[in-house]
């Protein structure tokens, strides 16, 4: 199996980064993706689905034969291992597979079995047949990660699609594995896998039994559970649909429209409940029950409020609230990361320019949730990481670091672009926030110089020819393009846009997997790809982003590794790590509708429609601790109208195409 899978990912990584593109899936009429099986295999993939308590990566394929294969590995980000680090979850990998137990008539259940199609829209169904001859019969497999409880559900149906009966034996073929007490931080856990439904069944033609089975894990003194897959099902759906019809966005890419909802999906079910309280996970079979300054904090905490999730919305404050625990007199660096449910920390690579993923992420989630009492509460934190970075400003008045987020895969100078546009950023939004927070003048004018002071800084010390590109050198010294120069442009830096949105999209930077992390370099992290495309929105560059945004959707959603954005190459198996699946989001948003917060209730409005759409829309927007509809409609070449939908009225704005507007939601 090992070496199987081995030389599945050389052939599946070395087609991607050839430029090798096709959509494998479609779009259904119910907006799930269907993969229907022709003469194009074999094909393996991996996905990952996760509940409150756990979290399985399925990697599954259809074999040339036509026959179905999967192998499920499991995380239970609650049950901590020994040593209790970052990777400290109990996790175990299993072929175990209740189908190849069962027999009709005597033989093998699977024999001959050919795949007809694979559907994902939040959980993995698939839909076999096997025929001998005047007997057939269907089998439809459905897996889901509980939403509560620790455990992955199977629900399977068998049906009788021949014309004479079948003799079904479904075995008690469970199993129970009591773990090495010596690696476990509670000492031994108890991990099942179970069958519902079996015993004896004979099928007449057209009749239907359905099995069930699951696999979980729990504490020894917890008492056995068993595990109603219809019901779970039901839960996991409903879950489902109020991620996507929540934040529902309407445009005339059907592409676009489908990741944006598969990209909420991801983003919401990554967070586990820990003795820490609720923390959304990158995941990827490494990272749980834990949280970081630049995937949770930066990238996914500002979207949370817009999701109407409120569990993300937990998650998010309760992050902020881990961080603010090593706010300290010293000035000491906070931590990179904060593992094990809480209880210990990580920050082997040093100061990455933590303070300013903090400041940023906060000062955005605030503004965005609305809410008075959390801002206050978290206004210390924001304050002590702002004053952090500027005791940190070197003579030439940027923010100096260690390394920065790829924590020195890459090299990053003693100052980077990145840790000091994002402190830029913090400091606008924490101009905004003192306001809000209805506190003195002084304390939101100081904030707002110190960020006019800063651009001018970035734009002298970071400034530069790279490539004959005019755009910024990544740190001081560097002369090859890298993909980070994309940050001045999403947080409203546009000196340099014109040069820096012609090296991130040509030749040099972008692949059909998005953007090299530097040229000549056969390395992407997607994370910097979703960054680029939010901000060649934000400068107007609304066509190219909008052909770019569009390629890189068909290839994530429909493509040869579905359904999400992922994490890196060569690094981590093409994972798909949850936060960036909300920059996917945020691409939206920030980007395309141009949604900026300037206070609990206010923001401005900057809506970059394509030339080839009539109109666009976003629905039960959640931010501001409201609900609102957002459209925007062509009138002509040069101007646009804006329909606002809250509260029952609706306001119309019209504006010239690349115009903003102040709105306030009372």
């Amino acid at each position: 199996m090992k070496a199987f899978y081995f030389f599945f990912l050389v052939v599946f990584f070395t087609a991607h980064v050839s430029g090798q593109h096709k959509s494998r899936w479609k779009i259904n009429s119910d907006n799930s993706i269907v993969w229907k099986i022709d003469h194009d295999i074999p094909h393996f993939d991996h996905i990952e689905m996760s509940g409150k308590k756990v979290s399985v990566v399925l990697r599954y394929g259809v074999k040339s034969d036509g026959s179905f294969t999967i192998n499920k590995s499991m995380v239970w980000p609650s049950l901590r291992t020994i040593p209790n680090d970052t990777y400290g979850s109990l996790m175990r990998r299993y072929d175990w597979d209740l189908l190849s137990h069962i027999t009709v008539d005597g033989h093998s259940f699977l024999a001959g079995e050919r795949v007809e199609e694979l559907v994902l829209n939040g959980m993995l169904t698939v839909k076999s047949e096997i025929n001998r001859g005047h007997k057939q019969w269907k089998v439809t497999r459905c897996y889901f990660p509980s939403t509560e409880q620790p455990a992955l559900i199977e629900l399977y149906q068998i049906t009788n699609s021949g014309t004479v009966n079948l003799s079904l034996e479904i075995p008690q073929c469970g199993f129970i594995t009591h773990t090495n007490p010596e690696k476990g931080v509670k000492g031994s856990y108890v991990i099942e896998g179970k069958v519902y439904n079996d015993g004896y069944f004979n099928l007449r033609p057209g009749e239907s039994v359905q099995v069930s089975a699951s696999i979980s894990a729990n504490l020894p003194d917890v008492s056995a559970m068993c595990y109603d897959a219809v019901a779970e099902k039901l839960r996991r759906q409903t879950l489902v649909e109020s991620w996507v019809g929540n934040l529902s966005l309407e445009t005339p890419d059907s592409i676009i429209n489908n990741m944006f909802a598969f990209s909420k999906i991801r983003a919401c079910e990554s967070i586990y409940a820990t003795a820490g309280g609720p923390m959304h996970g990158p995941g990827g079979e490494a990272y749980y029950a834990a949280i970081w300054a630049n995937d949770q904090v930066e990238y996914v905490n500002p979207y949370f409020p817009y999701t109407g999730y409120e569990y993300g919305n937990l998650s998010a404050f309760n992050a902020f609230l881990h961080f603010a625990r090593f706010i300290n007199k010293e000035w000491r660096p906070l931590p990179s990361s904060i593992i094990a449910e809480g209880t210990d920390i990580w920050n082997g690579a040093g100061d990455r320019g933590d303070a300013a993923m903090i400041a940023y992420g906060a000062t955005r989630y605030l503004l965005a949730r609305g809410r008075f009492q959390e801002a206050k509460e978290l206004w210390p934190l924001i304050c002590w990481c702002l004053e952090y970075c500027r005791l940190n400003l070197n003579q030439d008045g940027v923010v100096t670091s260690d390394t920065d987020e790829l924590e020195n895969r890459f090299p990053a100078g003693s100052a980077n672009l990145c840790t000091s546009s994002l402190y830029y950023d913090a400091l606008l939004s924490a101009s905004y926030l003192a306001k809000a927070l209805d506190l003195a003048d002084s304390t939101a004018t100081v904030y707002y110089n110190q960020a006019c002071k800063l651009r001018n800084n970035i734009e002298a010390y970071f400034g530069a020819e790279v490539e004959g590109f005019h755009t910024y050198a990544y740190y001081q010294g560097n002369d090859i393009l890298r993909s980070w120069i994309c940050i001045p442009l999403t947080v409203g830096i546009s000196e340099r846009s014109q040069g820096t949105v012609q090296a991130l999209f040509s030749s040099r930077l972008w692949t059909d997997n998005g953007l090299l992390t530097q040229a000549g370099s056969e390395t992407f992290w997607d994370r910097s790809t979703l960054y680029a495309l939010r901000g060649a929105y934000a400068v107007g560059e609304t066509e190219k982003a909008t052909r770019y945004l569009h390629h890189y959707s068909a290839n994530r959603l429909l493509g040869e590794h579905v359904p999400y954005a992922i994490e890196a190459w060569p690094e981590g198996e093409q994972r798909h790590l949850s936060a960036e699946s909300g920059l996917y989001g945020r691409i939206i948003t920030e980007g395309l509708f141009g949604i900026r917060p300037t206070g609990f209730h206010t923001f401005t409005l900057t809506p970059r429609l394509p030339q080839t759409w009539q109109s666009m829309s976003l629905n039960h927007i959640r931010a501001f601790d409201t609900d609102f509809d957002l459209t925007i409609e062509r009138i002509n070449d040069k101007k646009i109208k804006v329909i606002l939908v809250h509260k029952g009225r609706r306001t119309i704005y019209k504006l010239h195409k690349g115009s903003s507007i102040k709105i306030r939601l009372k």
